[in-house]
């Protein structure tokens, strides 16, 4: 995925929006550019290491079949499947208590006859 650090001060500068403390226009551009460069270098080595991981589980003399299960490509896999589902976790408990705040409180949401019926008719 490739950013343009220009693109993004100029989507930023039209929409009215601002990093405070820099200066819109090119100062902006180049305050992205500079953090990108930052963050780029070491998520790559971090990536490089997964990479490799396998290769230095069988020096450990652990086995090549757990070695490659948990090296490497399958192992951000899974680290991104646990995000998601910790995501959606969380949004679900943040519905439920929305929902919870909603009847109880001032504002007034969908009544419980129009629920039952929007659920009836889906």
């Amino acid at each position: 995925m490739m950013m343009n650090p220009n693109q993004m001060a100029d989507e930023l500068k039209r929409g009215g929006s601002f990093i405070p403390g820099v200066k819109p226009g090119r100062k902006t551009s180049e305050f992205i550019d500079s953090l990108l460069s930052r963050l780029v270098l070491p998520g790559s080595i971090f990536l490089g290491f997964i990479a490799i991981l396998p290769a230095f589980a069988m020096n450990a003399d652990i086995s090549q079949s757990f070695a490659y299960f948990f090296g490497g490509t399958s192992l951000l896999i899974m680290v991104g499947v646990v995000l998601d589902t910790l995501q959606q976790i969380e949004s679900h408990l943040l519905n439920r208590h929305y929902d919870g705040l909603m009847k109880g409180g001032r504002i007034k949401g969908r009544s419980t006859s129009s629920a039952v019926s929007m659920q009836q008719s889906l």
